[in-house]
């Protein structure tokens, strides 16, 4: 996959993964990351705002739609008057500060020829000629402790998908749950989880879901949980793939929770890999290099790869990271070690301490690889 730098200047970085199959649909993951830390909050937003603008109207993004765009926010109170949709797209929004100093950073997914809608329970609804893509966002629950408000947001959740003929366990393939004081209650939210998924018919002897769960803050303090969701309707079970990659990784239900390590959904002409939130562990369910960053970060990418080449992938696939790090202090290492490996890929790298204590990083991946599975309609 081509990774492409679309702006640089002194004033913000626009990186693209971007997949162009012959004949089909192109998609582009593009990371927006500004550069100068001294101007103010509202500058700040405008300037993404105005690079955002930019590109809708970009040569290199001709015919593509913002699908879905996710604020990394430093102060997400304070900050929510800043946090807009620009074109009708699915907005996430997450108080994980970019660790290089500035308010905020920007993911962005563009696909050509897209065709979005806004239904009135917030999701985004994208067409495609073959599928229906649902994206969720901001789904919260205000009121009560953190197992109440987990319940209620998959409650929520399931209710929207059953209006749109889907459902948790056929449909969806990836969550993404942002838990206030991650170290205080993470256990809390997975206890909920894994007893609504239970009764959905997620278990061990039938699948999870791809997910990240990380420390994360929403516009109101109040919410505990918070999350993202995507799913794709009309999808057959058999386009769905689960990744283990068991020389390194152990099943997560060995520790008590329940997600899956990776998906992969298969269309004609393409695979997506859907890699989730990856620390550095072995296959016993162990932290490898307790307290060295720099070996963390090396194992963290060595589980990466080999769920990658589960699915036929590597790192020249990748579309997008992810880079959650617990120790501000650990920003440089990680990033001198990124950018002498994997300077190409879009990234973006923010505070986010993992669910674990011990684990310093931990780092998400999506990835598209070029197929012809000519059983499946294409995306």
């Amino acid at each position: 996959m081509p990774h492409i730098i679309l702006t640089q200047n002194e004033f913000v970085t626009v990186k693209s993964g971007c997949f162009r199959p012959t004949g089909g649909a192109t998609e582009h993951h593009v990371t927006v990351e500004l550069n100068k830390t001294t101007a103010d909050a509202a500058t700040q937003y405008r300037t993404l705002e105005e690079t955002v603008q930019r590109l809708l109207v970009s040569p290199e993004l001709k015919g593509a739609v913002l699908v879905w765009k996710r604020f990394f926010a430093s102060d997400a109170v304070n900050q929510a008057p800043y946090l807009t949709a620009s074109a009708g797209e699915a907005v996430s929004v997450v108080q994980q500060p970019p660790l290089n100093g500035t308010k905020a950073s920007l993911l962005l997914y563009f696909v050509e020829g897209a065709q979005l809608t806004a239904d009135t329970d917030g999701t985004t609804v994208m067409k495609r000629p073959h599928y229906t893509h649902l994206f969720h966002t901001r789904l919260h629950e205000p009121a009560g402790d953190v197992t109440h408000q987990t319940r209620e947001v998959f409650d929520r959740y399931s209710r929207s998908l059953s209006r749109k003929g889907c459902t948790l366990e056929r449909n969806c393939i990836r969550t993404w749950i942002f838990v206030q004081n991650v170290d205080v209650q993470y256990s809390g939210m997975v206890v909920s989880r894994k007893e609504y998924f239970e009764r959905e018919g997620l278990t061990r002897e039938t699948h999870y879901i791809a997910s990240t769960g990380i420390e994360g803050r929403y516009t109101r303090p109040e919410v505990l949980m918070l999350m993202d969701a995507y799913a794709v309707a009309d999808v057959a079970p058999e386009q769905i793939g689960y990744l283990q990659a068991p020389t390194h990784l152990n099943p997560t239900c060995e520790y008590g929770v329940t997600f899956e390590r990776g998906t992969t959904v298969d269309y004609g002409d393409r695979r997506h890999i859907f890699i989730s939130g990856t620390a550095s562990i072995n296959n016993r369910g162990e932290i490898v290099h307790p307290l060295n960053i720099e070996k963390q970060t090396e194992r963290t990418f060595e589980n990466i790869q080999a769920l990658l080449a589960e699915a036929d992938a590597d790192m020249r696939d990748a579309a997008h990271l992810i880079v959650y790090l617990r120790d501000t202090a650990d920003y440089d290492t990680v990033d001198r070690y990124i950018t002498r490996r994997y300077p190409d890929i879009p990234r973006v790298t923010v505070l986010a301490p993992v669910c674990r204590p011990g684990w310093l990083i931990e780092i998400e991946c999506m990835a598209v690889k070029q197929a012809e599975n000519k059983q499946f309609a294409a995306f």
